[in-house]
């Protein structure tokens, strides 16, 4: 059973910064990509950040120049440092990892969730 865990989020001012970490644990012999996505109340989950096994970065367009992913594949784990934090980034953050393989099979898992509020 894999399971992605999921730390480090809070309440920061405007302005602030905020690492998340994410680590999945399991017997897992790969993982494609991981990524962060986020949620805001009435809103669609959305990508914010994905690495790929190779380091390659995409991000979402609201958080370019301001967050960092960042992943360590013999750790299975993945970071996300955000720097000058705005009140739009207020969301439940969800750790996703891609393709997981195990003795299983390979499918996709998500964490359960970590609230960032940013205050003005």
């Amino acid at each position: 059973q894999v399971q992605l865990v999921e730390s480090g989020g809070g309440l920061v001012q405007a302005g602030g910064s905020l690492t998340l970490s994410c680590a999945a644990s399991g017997i897992i012999f790969s993982i494609n990509a991981m990524g962060w996505y986020r949620q805001s109340p009435g809103k669609q989950r959305e990508l914010v950040a994905v690495i790929s096994t190779g380091g390659s970065t995409n991000y979402a367009g609201s958080v370019k120049g301001r967050f960092t992913i960042s992943r360590e594949n013999a750790k299975n784990t993945v970071s996300l440092q955000m720097n000058s934090l705005k009140p739009e980034d207020t969301a439940v953050y969800y750790c996703n990892a891609e393709r997981v393989a195990t003795v299983f099979g390979a499918r996709d898992y998500w964490g359960q969730g970590t609230q960032v509020t940013v205050s003005s």
